[in-house]
């Protein structure tokens, strides 16, 4: 049975159609990569015009330093409490049937078979 096709195409024919598909396919791979360069210089335009608009005011206090700060306070309040001694300790109880652990709830009974 054939395929569904609306020509017999001989060999020139496919290689032709092989070869504008892998072009093609490189093409846009490429164009995709300057389109990334591009939106990359965008960004970095941007970013160096928004640097040049933040002027440096004697006595303000940097993101650099805010953090450094709140790190400091964080460990220092850390340090306040009292220590506990992390340990969990579980105390077994000694019953013999609970309804918790017993595995026979979780069974499903098999049906007679006839």
């Amino acid at each position: 049975m054939r395929m569904l096709s609306a020509m017999d195409w001989g060999w020139s024919e496919v290689l032709w159609v092989a070869l504008i598909s892998i072009c093609l396919v490189f093409f846009v791979l490429v164009l995709l990569v300057w389109i990334m360069k591009l939106f990359g210089f965008v960004f970095i335009r941007r970013q160096q015009s928004e640097a040049a608009d933040k002027r440096i005011v004697p006595g303000q206090i940097h993101e650099e330093e805010i953090a450094a700060i709140a790190t400091a306070l964080r460990l220092y309040k850390g340090e306040l409490h009292d220590r506990e001694s992390e340990v969990l300790t579980i105390m077994s109880i000694k019953r013999a049937y609970s309804p918790w652990n017993s595995k026979i709830h979780g069974l499903t009974q098999m049906p007679n078979r006839k």
